[in-house]
């Protein structure tokens, strides 16, 4: 919603725009800001705004924003995790790699990408 306007939205308009609660709205907007994907401007004029051009900000960057890291399967991300064969598992390396041609992928698709009605990837990166 923000893309094209180079303004300034306020979370109440864009709650209206998508048609999410206001709390839900503000709680993406927090998470958004914190990532860097958006930034906050204080005061009467304040709201959201893109913190990057969108042809910059890539699906990966949202994503990961939202939930954490890209990973298919706990073994190939950073965090903690309980598996018991974690050492000895004959698919990790294959999972890793897995993990590791999607976040690519969605990498290479930005918020430009996304609102392209005609489904053409346009991006150069």
């Amino acid at each position: 919603q923000m893309v094209g306007e180079g303004g300034v939205a306020a979370a109440s308009d864009l709650a209206a725009r998508t048609n999410l609660p206001l709390p839900t709205t503000a709680k993406i907007l927090k998470q958004l800001t914190r990532a860097g994907v958006v930034s906050a401007q204080r005061g009467a004029a304040g709201g959201y705004r893109l913190a990057h051009p969108a042809e910059g900000i890539s699906v990966a960057a949202i994503i990961e924003a939202m939930d954490g890291p890209i990973a298919i399967t706990n073994c190939a991300d950073a965090g903690d995790h309980a598996c018991q064969i974690e050492t000895v598992c004959p698919m990790r390396t294959n999972w890793n790699r897995v993990n590791q041609t999607i976040r690519a992928a969605l990498q290479g698709v930005s918020l430009v990408d996304m609102l392209n009605p005609s489904g053409c990837v346009v991006s150069n990166s």
